[in-house]
């Protein structure tokens, strides 16, 4: 198979869909591979690294999408780059389509084969090609709120982890699962005075049998999070459904409740956000106000350690591209059905429910797809 990989082009995207090591796996299975030249500097890699894996060097975007059976990618098909896919060619990508009528639109129009990261899951039931981006954007979440809460950034000036006579900064977590815990992990390891929200019960046991005091656990009802908010000087929304539009956790009407210059970080921003307020922003203007509440709302925050993010997406991806490309994305599937449940378009078809219904779209099944 042809395996392309051109730059991402989303403001402030530095990382890459394929690492080196990746393409040398490409390459020793007996596929071609191409990168766009310059596609890995963000992340630290230049274009000898992949001559040196065995990939071939193509100058433009245009060239990598005309010539390859498969395009790797991290973020979602910008527009221009919609108009380059083509019928039965495979995309692999994240997509979070149900906030995003345009893309799944053009997505269907073309005719291609989509399978997004986000939505491929696990045995246990887990996002195996989401979590490692969720353990990056968790432990950032922390660090670029306390940035937020600086009161030359518009926030209340509140130190996370205070100083003696001092108390610390009040960190609410919204949502117990991969980004929670990481975010909460990090905050109270800057001392933070953190409490994770949840609804589901053996959630927050495991929560507090694994760690402990390190931070409080709370049940998830309307009522306690109104609660929490008053006292909060920051909101971390961890907060996601597979494949659909986050749910609306927070409301404009409640910013009036909360301390004038908390910090609200929207981690959840790629599925539409889980506060009422939230819009998305780049790492080039991450902030905004609404109602003296500050919003930071990046929509590729892993992107800002674009090494690391890269690195760690790739070891995750690798064994299902590798799939692909060895089986074709028919066969890849009917032998692993987690990697189905990533199908979200095919030949003009959309495939994943959890976006039909956010969208009001038809949706066939992705298993009479695989049949037809």
């Amino acid at each position: 198979m042809k395996i392309g990989c051109p730059t991402e082009i989303k403001p402030q995207e530095f990382r890459v869909g394929m690492t080196p090591n990746a393409a040398q796996e490409a390459v020793a299975h007996g596929h071609e591979v191409y990168i766009q030249a310059g596609a890995g500097t963000g992340s630290g890699f230049n274009d000898e690294d992949y001559t040196r894996a065995g990939a071939k060097i193509i100058d433009t975007a245009e060239e990598v999408f005309a010539i390859s059976d498969m395009i790797v990618k991290v973020k979602e098909p910008q527009a221009g780059e919609r108009k380059m896919l083509r019928e039965g060619q495979l995309l692999f990508t994240y997509l979070h389509l149900a906030p995003d009528p345009d893309q799944t639109h053009d997505l269907i129009a073309s005719g291609c084969t989509a399978i997004a990261y986000e939505t491929v899951t696990d045995a246990a039931g887990g996002l195996p090609l989401l979590a490692p981006m969720s353990e990056v954007a968790g432990r950032l979440a922390p660090q670029v709120g306390a940035w937020t809460l600086q009161k030359a950034n518009g926030g209340r000036g509140v130190l996370m982890g205070g100083v003696p006579g001092v108390g610390p900064a009040k960190v609410l977590v919204i949502g117990g699962g991969v980004v929670g815990t990481h975010a909460a992990r990090i905050a109270a390891g800057m001392g933070a005075d953190v409490t994770v929200l949840d609804r589901s019960l053996p959630r927050m046991r495991y929560l507090d049998d694994v760690f402990g005091g390190t931070f409080k656990t709370g049940f998830s009802s309307a009522g306690y999070t109104a609660e929490l908010l008053e006292q909060a000087d920051m909101v971390i929304g961890a907060v996601l459904i597979p494949g659909a539009a986050a749910p609306k956790l927070v409301s404009r009407a409640q910013l009036s409740t909360m301390k004038p210059g908390a910090a609200l970080v929207d981690v959840a921003i790629d599925q539409g956000g889980c506060f009422e307020t939230s819009r998305a922003t780049t790492h080039a203007d991450p902030i905004y106000d609404v109602d003296g509440i500050m919003h930071y709302c990046v929509a590729n925050m892993p992107g800002a350690v674009a090494r690391t993010s890269t690195i760690a997406l790739g070891n995750a991806t690798m064994p299902f591209m590798l799939a692909l490309a060895d089986k074709g994305w028919r066969k890849a599937c009917e032998d692993d059905p987690h990697l189905l449940n990533g199908l979200n378009v095919h030949a003009g078809k959309l495939t994943y429910y959890a976006v039909g219904k956010a969208l009001g779209l038809d949706v066939v099944s992705p298993n009479v797809v695989l049949k037809g």
